[in-house]
């Protein structure tokens, strides 16, 4: 998995001029998906991201976690995290995972941090998305499974 993780003091995804998520104060993520991946990767990843300290304490300090201010999640699926761009100059995806075990698993991650978060929005797997964002800092993470001691 490759997760780009961005604090945000609120976010939206609208498919079709329909707004179909939205949150106040938390992390925007977006979520590829490889062809390796598993449910137990997945269950890495959300122990990572509701437990990484990148809010501010009152001293200004990032030692908060997205549990501890009672925060938001909007996820995004962008297989094009798994770009391979080394040859020539249209990307290829072939490190991505199939559609269908893409959804899967994006739907599993959901319902992993859904049980252990209140709010969390979703876009629409495979859907021509907007998103917006309104960055904090800016202040973004990315995570790989070389981070995580999975690879």
């Amino acid at each position: 998995m490759k997760i780009v993780i961005q604090r945000v003091k609120q976010a939206s995804v609208t498919v079709e001029g329909v707004c179909v998520g939205k949150i106040g104060e938390g992390l925007l993520l977006f979520i590829g998906i490889g062809r390796e991946d598993t449910m137990a990767i997945a269950d890495k990843y959300i122990e990572k991201i509701l437990k990484l300290r990148i809010f501010s304490d009152e001293q200004g300090k990032t030692n908060l976690s997205l549990l501890d201010i009672n925060g938001e999640i909007l996820a995004i699926s962008q297989f094009t995290l798994y770009a391979d761009c080394k040859k020539g100059n249209r990307p290829n995806f072939l490190q991505a995972a199939d559609p269908q075990k893409a959804q899967e698993l994006y739907r599993y991650f959901l319902d992993g941090i859904k049980n252990k978060l209140g709010k969390v929005e979703a876009g629409e797997f495979g859907a021509d998305m907007k998103v917006e964002l309104l960055n904090d800092g800016p202040f973004t993470v990315v995570l790989e499974d070389h981070e995580l001691g999975i690879c």
